[in-house]
């Protein structure tokens, strides 16, 4: 969409309507001329952000195909997580890559199912398991937690319906695409324990 062209000598108030500058109170001049500089800041910001995060991901990458070929191995592309450390031990730098999961309507029937072995067994399921299966499909507030509803895979549990929810699960995952991202920690002090660096302004 083309930005509409603000004649000279006006502003654009937030209805769209063009306001003669010298109507426009100087207190609110000021308000935005910090916000648009603040927003173009940001915007530089965000792009310098968006390179680097592109940059590190080929610096890993070279060094990764760097690293296989003392074994003459081709790795062929971006793929799985990975976990690079100074010599030092001081910093960690992490690439995560990981699968966008989504559930189709075959989800539905493994609730199904589910909700029918905890009301057999026994005339009720124990209070862990009820609060494993509530906590991923978050029956109270609409939502399903996807690693939570995977998660549920790895109980033990003997019964034939529970084993077909949990293939009517495994049927209903799709995969949509992959999220990548780029960690950096620094270690605490002398310990075995590492703090990450803050790219993001509310953290930092």
């Amino acid at each position: 969409m083309t930005q509409k062209q603000i004649p000279d000598g006006y502003m654009q108030d937030s209805t769209g309507k063009l306001v003669p500058e010298s109507l426009v109170k100087p207190i609110d001049k000021e308000r935005d001329a910090l916000v648009l500089a603040v927003v173009e800041e940001a915007a530089d910001l965000n792009r310098a952000i968006a390179a680097f995060k592109s940059q590190i991901f080929d610096e890993i990458q070279a060094f990764l195909d760097l690293s296989a070929e003392r074994y003459d191995v081709k790795l062929g592309g971006r793929k799985g997580n990975v976990q690079l450390t100074s010599f030092d031990g001081k910093y960690r730098v992490l690439r995560a890559i990981s699968e966008l999961i989504t559930f189709d309507e075959g989800l539905q029937a493994a609730k199904a199912l589910i909700d029918e072995c905890i009301a057999e067994w026994s005339g009720g399921a124990d209070d862990k398991i009820k609060v494993l299966v509530n906590d991923a499909f978050q029956v109270n507030k609409g939502r399903i937690d996807t690693q939570r509803v995977l998660g549920l895979r790895k109980l033990e549990i003997d019964d034939p319906k529970w084993k077909r929810a949990m293939e009517a699960i495994s049927d209903a995952v799709t995969v949509h695409g992959t999220r990548s991202y780029i960690r950096i920690y620094e270690r605490i002090g002398e310990t075995d324990k590492y703090r990450q660096i803050s790219l993001d302004m509310a953290g930092a």
